[in-house]
């Protein structure tokens, strides 16, 4: 559709905006689990799996809100996101809406895309070498 065509030069900012922004969502996760922040009726000690969860979420946000190793990094939270529905989410029910899952899938898919498509402007990478 014209009204449409003109849009495409826009890509790489319009990525960037989808990057960043989803980034700055998943810090928020990191930092409630980690920091107690923004504060939540979740909070308490972290051990094992949410730990681990935590620190992905913090340091693997701020890489991407950077757009530092976008693809290896979007790539293992994708995982990180799978794993979080299939293990805490689908076990409450079958619809997402209801369990509680409908971020993790969100997420998952967002950064599956990131793989491959990449950063988008304003990113760490593109100024990397090699």
């Amino acid at each position: 559709m014209k009204l449409f065509d003109g849009l495409a030069k826009f890509q790489p900012q319009a990525l960037a905006a989808l990057r960043i922004i989803t980034a700055l969502q998943f810090i928020e996760h990191g930092t409630q689990k980690l920091f107690n922040f923004p504060v939540s009726d979740h909070a308490g000690a972290l051990t094992g799996l949410t730990l681990t969860a935590a620190i992905l979420e913090f340091a693997g946000g701020v890489l991407l809100a950077l757009g530092l190793f976008t693809r290896p990094v979007a790539f293992l939270l994708a995982g990180e996101m799978a794993i979080a529905y299939f293990m805490a989410h689908m076990p409450q029910g079958f619809f997402p809406i209801n369990n509680g899952g409908d971020a993790a899938i969100s997420f998952c898919f967002i950064f599956l895309y990131l793989v491959f498509a990449g950063p988008g402007a304003l990113a760490l990478d593109n100024r990397r070498s090699g």
